[in-house]
């Protein structure tokens, strides 16, 4: 029911409420929305990254934490998007597909920046797809992105960040007094 007064509507406590409701809690919910990707985005997080002719918007797992989780419980990527796994430095490193339920392709990288080996990882597995050399970097893309845009081993990465010992943080020296 709506009532009028010398030209002016009022609405019912009804709408009024509901109108205050959504106008306090629609940014609330906006931002519990913002997970996986987006959050990471938000958090700046990201990297681009060159291979050849190809640009990729890269999540950055550079903390034990966030390499550990990797893409678990991720449903999708957007296309060429990935993860770039940051180790501490090289080092022979091995991946799985515990709780991730998309197909990927992981490329161990090395210091330099040249793709080591290419290996395809099913879903939901714990077998171990590794390093052919200590590896600085792993990158996760969507199944088949590499071999589709005619990319293997050899192949150059640019953009990488430095290597996660590099960019952890470091305490800061006890004051003498």
């Amino acid at each position: 029911m709506l009532l009028r007064h010398s030209g002016w509507s009022l609405l019912p406590c009804t709408q009024l409420f509901f109108g205050a409701f959504v106008a306090v809690l629609a940014p609330i919910f906006a931002m519990a929305m913002l997970t996986g990707q987006a959050q990471a985005r938000a958090n700046g997080d990201w990297v681009s990254l060159k291979i050849g002719a190809f640009e990729v918007q890269a999540e950055v797992a550079a903390t034990a934490d966030k390499r550990s989780r990797g893409l678990m419980f991720r449903a999708s990527l957007p296309d060429n998007h990935g993860m770039l796994f940051v180790f501490e430095g090289p080092s022979k490193v091995c991946m799985w597909m515990k709780n991730t339920p998309l197909p990927l392709t992981v490329a161990f990288i090395d210091a330099a920046g040249t793709i080591l080996n290419l290996e395809d990882m099913r879903p939901q597995t714990e077998q171990p797809h590794c390093a052919a050399a200590e590896a600085t970097y792993a990158l996760e893309m969507e199944r088949g992105w590499f071999s589709d845009r005619g990319l293997a081993a050899g192949r150059q990465v640019r953009g990488l960040p430095p290597a996660a010992a590099a960019i952890r943080p470091r305490s800061l020296p006890r004051n003498p007094n």
